[in-house]
């Protein structure tokens, strides 16, 4: 095995490997991935919209998973209304200047979330400050809360202030991160299929 310092493909791979089987043996894990979908499916039935945040490797899978609603999954049907609070340079260096980098996300939650709408946020560690304030923002308008985040059934602060929480089983970014886009697109593979089972192929 080729090893790059104390980096081997193989050992990374097994790693990740580990951490997806960890996370769907856990009856907990696809349990929440199910609500999430549930919550998702019901906001978009009554007209809502998802709202997705995070930093770094997660505001990629934010705008990951809302490209996934806006544009198709499986098949062609109707777009569904899904915004990452992650893209917009002007506004997030606006919030970032005047207000601080902890609010980047609670204030486009104030400016564009609904009751009934979702806030979606990511975190690998449970803990980002301006996802934090997002959830906050999303609670005192009336959106309902999903969270993805690591450390196993721990799932750092955000978990405990979550509608649903869907918690990786590693505590490592990379693996909590690939776990993430597992769910994610679960998440979205079922919504589209429920919301648009008149279209669905086959």
């Amino acid at each position: 095995m080729v090893a790059f310092g104390k980096f081997t493909v193989g050992g990374y791979l097994a790693a990740t490997q580990s951490a997806i089987a960890a996370s769907l043996d856990d009856p907990a894990f696809a349990d929440s991935v199910t609500r999430a979908a549930q919550v998702c499916l019901a906001a978009l039935q009554q007209g809502g919209k998802v709202l997705l945040a995070g930093n770094g490797g997660s505001a990629a899978d934010a705008q990951h998973m809302a490209g996934e609603f806006v544009s198709r999954f499986y098949f062609d049907r109707p777009a569904l209304p899904a915004v990452a609070l992650t893209v917009d340079s002007s506004i997030l260096t606006a919030i970032a200047n005047d207000y601080g980098y902890d609010q980047v996300f609670s204030r486009q939650v104030e400016a564009l979330g609904q009751p009934g709408d979702v806030f979606i946020g990511i975190s690998t560690s449970g803990r980002s400050p301006n996802v934090l304030r997002g959830i906050a923002a999303a609670r005192e308008r009336g959106l309902k809360v999903i969270v993805l985040t690591g450390s196993g059934s721990s799932g750092g602060t955000m978990a405990e202030l979550a509608d649903v929480a869907i918690c990786a089983a590693s505590g490592e970014t990379p693996q909590i991160q690939q776990v993430h886009i597992i769910a994610g697109h679960a998440i979205c593979a079922a919504v589209e299929a429920a919301m648009f089972a008149d279209r669905q192929p086959g």
